[in-house]
């Protein structure tokens, strides 16, 4: 049976719900997290989302058909290897939490039913270039940087500043998205393709840009290209999913991690450049499999006072899932997020000596904000990367482009998800005591 587009108690759109949030010296005052309110023509879209939606459950079997009927369609011929089929395990177990997700809504079944086809699209896709140009495997991806620490801790900004470098090879989010091209895609056919979507991203959630860097050609996370295998930490981002958490959190990954690297491979020969940069909060999770697959890579692991991490994190977390879900539950993502922090530090703290000094950096948060420069010239020395005079005007100049709250503050507030910065604190204490981390303001 198909979710509803709104339950009959959800608030109905405003001609002005941005001016029911209250602003403030602090920033802006969410009220709507848990009960949405849209704007009409975000309204709108959500309807006609809701419209299309399945009317079956989500079923593997009928995503991978309706994968292959699209990828056919566009190629011309049939197209059904999905390679490693290793994948099917968790894209089941994501079907069944869907499938028992009450808050899950019409127009958040349609989009994920759209967004599992891409995923699945995209490794038939993938499956069909190595087939025709094999050579592919051989392209080596040698000594990536990747940035890795907890969500909100400063990964997303030290990301975009050293993709400024054009030395490095980022991953935009365009790309993250649509990585493989159907044959007789025009060059800058993912790009537009990812406007389109954004302009309706921003219709339902005004405020994202507040938050987090969402431009198409802004660097974006490889663990986008994880969800391919349907083995990412991005996945627990956008609904609940007990199941898939706790196969996620305690399985073995390396073949999803190692379809990451061909994925990368084969984005390397389609498109150029050498040396990786790549990033992803998630890889906390899995550190042994990422120095498994990229042995040589040199990770920096950024730090942060957990209690603002966490009450940005939560707050961004609900904001995204107003996409999918009506109502959102603020105290299940306060303890969602309580426990998977925990989590989190204490696999990093566990596997962090896997990468030596000479492969390793450690980015304290308040060190950071203090000189961004200095802490990328650190960088670039542990990475052997020439930090030239063009590097440093560079990434100058994306300072100077992107001052810090440019579009604006979020008020973040640990209290909205009934957890306790103090609390918060002691249980994370040997981190913070580790790595120097110094403790923020925070409500």
């Amino acid at each position: 049976m198909t979710a509803p587009s709104a339950p009959p108690t959800a608030p109905r759109a405003s001609a002005e719900p941005e001016e029911r949030q209250m602003a403030n010296t602090d920033g802006l005052r969410i009220e709507d997290l848990a009960r949405p309110v849209f704007s009409p023509d975000a309204q709108r879209v959500l309807d006609r989302l809701a419209e299309d939606a399945p009317a079956h459950a989500f079923e593997p079997e009928r995503l991978m058909r309706a994968a292959v009927e699209t990828a056919s369609a566009a190629h011309g011929r049939r197209l059904d290897d999905f390679g490693d089929p290793r994948f099917t395990e968790p894209l089941g177990i994501v079907c069944q939490d869907l499938n028992a997700e009450p808050a899950l809504t019409g127009y958040g079944r349609t989009q994920f039913h759209r967004e599992f086809t891409r995923m699945l699209v995209q490794r038939l896709r993938l499956q069909d270039l190595l087939r025709r140009h094999p050579e592919i495997h051989d392209v080596r991806i040698r000594q990536p940087i990747i940035i890795v620490g907890l969500p909100r801790s400063g990964t997303t900004h030290l990301n975009n500043l050293l993709a400024s470098d054009p030395r490095l090879r980022h991953l935009p989010l365009w790309e993250a998205i649509e990585p493989i091209p159907a044959p007789g895609d025009a060059p800058g056919a993912a790009l537009d393709a990812m406007t389109r979507r954004g302009r309706h991203r921003d219709m339902v959630t005004p405020h994202l840009r507040k938050m987090i860097d969402v431009a198409p050609t802004d660097a974006h996370e490889d663990a986008e290209l994880l969800c391919l295998s349907f083995a990412s930490g991005l996945m627990e981002m956008r609904a609940p999913m007990p199941g898939y958490l706790e196969w996620y959190s305690g399985t073995d990954l390396r073949f999803a991690y190692e379809h990451l690297r061909t994925t990368l491979k084969a984005l390397t020969w389609l498109r150029g450049g050498r040396r990786w940069l790549l990033k992803s909060p998630h890889h906390l999770d899995h550190l042994p499999e990422l120095k498994n697959v990229f042995p040589d890579a040199v990770v920096v692991f950024t730090h942060r006072d957990p209690a603002p991490a966490a009450a940005s994190l939560a707050t961004m977390n609900a904001y995204m899932m107003r996409r999918r879900l009506y109502p959102v539950d603020l105290g299940a993502v306060g303890r969602h997020w309580r426990r998977r922090i925990e989590e989190l530090l204490r696999k990093m703290q566990e596997h962090r000596a896997l990468f030596a000094d000479e492969q390793s950096v450690d980015v304290v948060f308040h060190r950071y904000m203090a000189d961004n420069l200095a802490t990328a010239h650190d960088i670039y020395r542990v990475a052997g990367q020439p930090f030239t005079p063009q590097t440093r005007a560079a990434l100058r100049a994306y300072l100077d482009g992107h001052v810090r709250h440019r579009h604006g503050r979020i008020d973040y507030r640990l209290s909205d998800f009934s957890l306790d910065p103090t609390e918060l604190r002691v249980g994370l204490s040997s981190y913070t005591t580790r790595f120097g981390v110094q403790e923020e303001p925070i409500r």
